[in-house]
Formats: structure tokens, sequence, C-alpha cells
């Protein structure tokens, strides 16, 4: 599982070979400005307009403006400044024109984002509106017939570029033309190239962006079809490039591979056919029902681009996921790459009604038209690899963190994980605790809250059929030893007890009834145990760190970061160091740890409390390690603040370490 296997298309695609090759003839025999009236200019003007025409003719364009730009975004930007401008123009000559700008409720975020900002620059104080989309992520075509009549500007797309959703664009035509609408139409044309059939001069299609580097062009070149006729402003004045329409001296080695990928387009022979690529999903489609049982798909594969495919899997988050999937070496993602760092459910899968809980495990899973047979060979064994990995039942841990939402919870067990006790549980992972303890044909004992609790013990108890609560009266232990012996409650739990004292439940192993102070060995729910248990860690529900050490000296987690090829050095120098892989347990299924041919060990992070009391017993270097780093130095810091001297992380994580 070492090879990186690709199926992330729809956020960017790895540069074609003929398209690579032209780019660089382009930089070093072709360099000319084309501006420039010499022979070395005029060749690359050659090239320049030799590209424009063949992409004329993909395109369809007609007698319609093709410019190059620079992707998409400045091509929405051009659109979004030409179809205002003539509006406002209109209104100054006391035309009709509309005042709403409609915009399809999936749209990627450049469109209602370049609506807004030159709307207010403009002054044009137009109306933004939201074009509502079914449960299958197309249009709302009654609602369009509604509002077409008052639209200045219609935006919607071709295709989705989260869930692969194909516009009805000649129904949407139809209902411009019938209503008598004045507005001008943008259609984002950017996962449709080398995907649908394109003929935009036969449509009343104004405006049109496109980018390169969605279908095997480098990053940094894009097109703009304008239709003939349709008002246009340029973006960017200067020099006069592009016939004064777009200034700036053009992109030559972005315009020779794009052009060469537009080749490959038009002679055919290179990218798949579009019979061939719905068989190609229908492949990967039954290798994901057949790897992960409950699996939904997000939108009808009917009405989806044949490259793409949107799914949840119940129960496991999006982010699960990927890193399941990542561990395995496939790349897959959420939805919109321009969006990943945003903790936030998908604005597409909510628009069309998608439930929350589906929209939390959605994933994105997209290929390209170069994916030959082989490749979905791979995928498909990739994918019910991964599927097998994630079946796997959890390994046993006698204190397992629970996390979600910035809260803590914790699962405890006896030696033998026949028997649990949930505390703080979580509401939102309350159903994959249920199926984890069902899957090891385990009981649970109690579930409770220890503070106000965030309605996981009601959720948790409701689905195993236990009452939510402290039990209370199971037995009796006494706590501490000398004069003063409390008397409490306690659970048994294996040989350990969990015995309630105050607003503090107490786990540790008893001698003869009674619970002494040194023998705890962790506290949850209060705040600051006394001195008397300061060898216990405290196990917090919110907050960073959710573990600590009373009466520890924290270190400063200054200079934990070591990168790979200090991280082998430090390794070798310390034959004694443990190399510790903090990822779940599926993930390390999914495909082991090791930096610089050092295997780790596994040690999720959310069971790294309990491993973290031997390992400050028994001190020994600790360099963590994860998909990206930042688990990696939640551990390293969390040692260091319970007061391990010799805490490190691997910074970048496999992904920089390899």
């Amino acid at each position: 599982m070492n090879s990186e296997l690709y199926l992330d298309a729809n956020a960017t695609s790895p540069v074609l070979p003929a398209a690579a090759e032209a780019a660089m003839a382009a930089m070093q025999a072709c360099f000319g400005n084309p501006s420039s009236s010499h022979a070395c200019g005029l060749r690359a003007k050659t090239l320049l307009e030799e590209t424009r025409a063949r992409a004329r003719r993909v395109l369809g364009a007609g007698a319609g403006r093709v410019l190059f730009t620079s992707g998409a975004t400045e091509g929405i930007q051009t659109a979004v400044l030409s179809a205002l401008c003539a509006v406002r123009e209109r209104r100054r000559r006391g035309e009709a024109c509309g005042e709403l700008l409609l915009v399809g409720a999936t749209e990627h975020k450049a469109v209602p984002e370049s609506l807004t900002h030159w709307n207010r620059l403009l002054g044009t104080n137009l109306e933004l509106r939201m074009l509502p989309v079914d449960a299958d992520g197309r249009h709302r075509l009654d609602l369009l017939r509604e509002l077409a009549p008052r639209a200045a500007f219609v935006c919607t797309m071709a295709a989705n570029n989260e869930t692969g959703v194909v516009s009805d664009l000649d129904g949407i035509a139809r209902v411009l033309a019938e209503s008598g609408s004045p507005a001008l139409w943008m259609v984002d044309c950017v996962q449709a190239l080398g995907k649908l059939p394109l003929g935009l001069a036969s449509t009343r299609i104004d405006y049109a962006p496109f980018s390169g580097h969605k279908l095997y062009a480098p990053k940094g070149i894009g097109l703009l079809y304008v239709r003939e006729g349709a008002p246009y402003t340029p973006l960017m004045c200067g020099g006069g490039q592009e016939a004064g329409q777009r200034s700036g001296t053009e992109n030559m080695a972005g315009i020779a591979a794009l052009g060469a990928v537009l080749g490959a387009l038009e002679e055919g022979g290179t990218f798949r056919t579009h019979a061939q690529l719905r068989a190609s999903r229908e492949r990967i489609a039954a290798a994901l029902r057949e790897a992960f049982p409950g699996l939904v798909f997000n939108v009808p594969l009917e009405h989806a681009l044949p490259t793409t495919l949107n799914f949840s899997v119940p129960g496991v988050s999006s982010k699960e996921m990927l890193d399941l999937f990542d561990a395995a070496g496939v790349r897959v993602s959420a939805g919109s790459a321009c969006s990943a760092a945003k903790a936030a459910p998908s604005y597409v899968l909510d628009a069309m009604g998608v439930p929350p809980e589906r929209s939390a495990s959605a994933v994105r899973l997209s290929f390209g038209p170069l994916a030959d047979d082989a490749f979905v060979d791979a995928a498909c064994a990739r994918i019910q690899h991964c599927g097998r990995a994630l079946a796997q039942t959890r390994p046993l841990a006698r204190l397992q963190q629970l996390e979600s939402g910035g809260a803590s919870g914790w699962l405890l067990s006896d030696e033998a994980g026949a028997y649990f006790i949930a505390i703080d549980p979580p509401a939102a992972l309350a159903p994959r605790i249920a199926a984890d303890l069902h899957a090891r044909g385990a009981r649970l004992l109690a579930c409770f809250d220890t503070g106000h609790g965030h309605g996981g013990a009601d959720a948790l108890g409701g689905i195993v059929g236990v009452t939510p609560g402290w039990p209370g009266g199971a037995q009796r232990v006494r706590l501490g030893g000398g004069e003063t012996v409390d008397t409490v409650d306690a659970l048994a739990l294996g040989q350990d007890v969990l015995a309630r004292s105050g607003d503090a439940y107490l786990l540790g192993r008893p001698e003869n009834g009674v619970l002494a102070g040194e023998a705890v060995r962790f506290v949850f729910g209060a705040a600051a145990p006394d001195a008397a248990l300061e060898g216990a860690l405290c196990c917090h529900r919110i907050g960073e760190p959710a573990v600590s050490r009373p009466g520890a000296d924290p270190l400063p987690d200054e200079g934990i970061d070591l990168d790979a090829t200090s991280a082998a050095a430090y390794l070798s120098a310390h034959p004694d160091a443990l190399l510790v892989d903090v990822r779940e347990p599926h993930e390390h299924a999914a495909g082991a740890a090791q930096v610089r041919g050092r295997m780790a060990q596994p040690v999720p992070l959310s069971q790294l409390a309990g491993q973290a009391a031997q390992w400050l017993r028994e001190p020994r270097p600790l360099v963590f390690v994860c998909r990206s780093g930042n688990r990696s130095a939640r551990a390293a810091r969390l040692l260091r603040r319970l007061g391990h001297a010799q805490a490190w992380h691997v910074a970048g994580g496999l992904a920089l370490a390899g």
C-alpha cells in the first residue's frame, strides 16, 4: 500500500505528460513574447492563436470570444463584472433589466462571493437571491420560472464540484426563454470539460469559465467563453494583450500545456469515453457498497458526472473516512478543496436537504478521464482493503477517550473487555459506541454524565438499554486509610473499582476493601483531587488538555518538532526510544506507519491517557507520528505537560515523512 492512488480529481489533476512537454518546449524553445514583432515573438503568437482556435473547436464557441485567463476565479470575476456593468448601463438608459442576482444554492463559493463584491463596488444594489435545488441537487425550475422575469443575472453550473450533479441546462434555458427574462446567464463549466458535451455557441449561455488544472493542465491557466454580442468589460487593463480584452503578458507555458490537453480532447484516443467512464464508476460504486455495508450515495448516480461519487458511511465521520483512505494511500476528500480547512458541514448537501448526520459523514471520490481499467482495478482493491481495516474490532483499551465537538468522554473496561462504563459519552458518538460494544459482545454496566453533560448518557443508554446515571449501591468501598475513612458507592470493573466521592469518580484497585489514595490511577469529574491523589491522572470533560496531572511540573513544549530526517537521526541515537503511531486502529490497519524504515508501535490518541500513566512510571524517549502532524503534536504536548521530558513528534507527519 505504499503507492499513492489519487481519487480527488475534482480538486485538481496531475499534468498530462504531453502537456508538461508542451509547457517545457514553450519555456525553452518557444519562449518569445507573443506581442513582439520579431521571429521569436511571431512563433509564440502562432502557438497562442493555434491554441485559441483549438479551444474554439472543442468548446463549440462559434463566433464568441475565447480568452485566456489565470483560471476559473478570474473568469467568474470577469463575467460578473461584465454583467453588472451592463445592468448598470441598461438602468441608466431606462431599460428593463431586472433587480435580482440569481445564483444556484450549490454554486462554488467563488460565484456568490464575486457577486457580492462587485455588486457593492459598482453600487448596483441588486438583491442576491439563492435558487434552491431539489433533493437530487438539480435547480428548482418551478421557482426559476417565478423569479426569472425579475432576474438581471443568473449564475448556475454545468456540474457540481462536490456531488457531480449535472444541471439541466436545457431546462434552465427553456425557462429563461419562455419567461422573457432579460437576464444574462453565466454557467460555471469547470467540471464539464472532457466530461460533458459542449456546444456553447448553440446555447443561450453568455459566459462560461473553465480551469485547466481540473483536466490535466497546470494550475494558473484557464479560459473564458463570452457569447457573441454579450456585454464585456475587461477585468484587467494595461498593455492591451488579448486584443485589449485581458491585459498582461500571456502565460505561454500554461497556454501551450492547455493546448496539448485540448488537442488530446479533439483528436480522441487519449481520454476514456463517456460510456467507459460510466462503467468505471459503476465498478467503483460496487466496490464501495461491498466494502462498507450500509453505505449511502448522496446523489442519484444517473444525475451525476461519470467520474464523481459522493457517499456517506453511517456512524463514521468524514474525517475518519479520509484518515482511513489516506492511511491506505488513497487520496479522497470531503468536498470542495477550497473549503477543506473549514470544519463546517457541506452547504451543497445542506441545500439538497441531506440529513446532518449523513452530511457529516460525506466523502467525495472523483477520478479523471485518463483512468484506465488498471487504475480502476487498483482503486477497487484498495477500497476493499479500507473496508476490511474499518471492520476490524478495535484493540482492547482499559481507558479510551471519546472526543467530539471539543468535549471529551471516557470509556472504561475490565481486563477482558467484557464489561464497560461510559463517562460523559458525547451524544454524537453514542451509535458508534453501541455498535462497538455489540461487536464485542460486551456489556455496558453504566453510563453517566459528571456535570451538566452533553446528553450522551441518555443517548447511549437509550440505544443499549441501560438507565443513564450513576447506578449507586452496587457495592461499598472505603477510601484512604489511617484515622479518617469514608465509605462510598463503587462499581466493580474487573479487579478495579470506580468509586464515587462527592463530585469525583476514582478508578483504582482496592486491597481488602480499601481504595488507598496511591492506588487511584484516574480521576473523573473533579476539577482538582486532594493531595492524597496527586499520583493520579485527571480526565476532564472539556478543553485541552483532556488529561492533567496534579502536582506535576509541566514542561515547555517548545522544540517538540522533528522533521523526518532529524526524527530518524534521533531514533538511531536513542535505541531505547519508542516511535509511536497515534492514528486510530483502522488507519494503522490500512497502512502501518514507519519513519525511514523504523516501524511505529500503534497507540491511538484516543487511548493515550491510559498508556501515558505507564510511560510516566517508566520514562523512555518518545517520538510520536500521525498522518499530518496534528495529532502527534497533541500527544507530545500532552506528555510534556504531564512532566515527561523526552516527548517529540514528527512535524508534517507521514505526509512528509514518506
